[in-house]
């Protein structure tokens, strides 16, 4: 069992990669859109980017690799594809270990990159939809990871100040963004392997 600091008054988790176990399909899905506009979209790259929207991912891209990707047509194709995968998404057992423990403990939500309806569909795959009242999404903020404005917002929800938060992450973006407001962070991935295939 990961082991939660003391003092903590509210728990925060991050949601692709931390409570369920779609990274790779996130991987695939990514390669498949930017692929054909000649990008090397490979382990290293996507892990820098993890936590950032859709939309911002696309940019990105384009600012790295000076492509002029349309966002709404690659990021439908990306998404497409990624439904397709979705239904085999996994919980991650040590995390999801967690919630279940401190659920009606604790104040619990979800901070994540995801959309509202990504998201959603993410936690009925998983049947963990039932432990989080609070679930903010890129659709709810307006500066995504690496700003902390959807953890502050957690917190809010939460009625719980910043200091009094843990989060659970395991993107350097999210990690970079609780830390900055001085929040709790554990690094997931200290706990489990994620290994990605091409």
């Amino acid at each position: 069992m990961i082991e939660i600091p003391k003092n903590v008054k509210g728990l925060i988790f991050d949601l692709d990669g931390t409570i369920a176990d779609t990274m790779q399909y996130h991987f695939e899905s990514w390669r498949k859109a930017v692929t054909p506009y000649g990008i090397d979209f490979n382990a290293e790259l996507f892990m820098s980017l993890t936590g950032k929207p859709r939309t911002a991912t696309i940019l990105k891209l384009n600012e790295l690799f000076g492509t002029t990707m349309n966002p709404i047509e690659v990021g439908a194709i990306k998404s497409s594809h990624f439904k397709t995968l979705v239904e085999s998404t996994k919980e991650i057992s040590i995390v999801a270990d967690v919630i279940r423990k401190y659920h009606q403990v604790l104040p619990m939500s979800i901070g994540t990159g995801s959309t509202r309806n990504g998201a959603q569909k993410t936690l009925e795959v998983i049947n963990m939809q039932q432990y989080f009242d609070i679930v903010v999404t890129s659709t709810d903020i307006i500066n995504p990871k690496p700003h902390p404005e959807t953890f502050l917002k957690c917190a809010e929800l939460m009625k719980v100040a910043p200091k009094d938060c843990v989060v659970f992450e395991d993107g350097i973006l999210g990690m970079q963004a609780a830390e900055s407001v001085g929040m709790h962070v554990i690094d997931v991935t200290n706990y489990f392997t994620m290994e990605f295939t091409f």
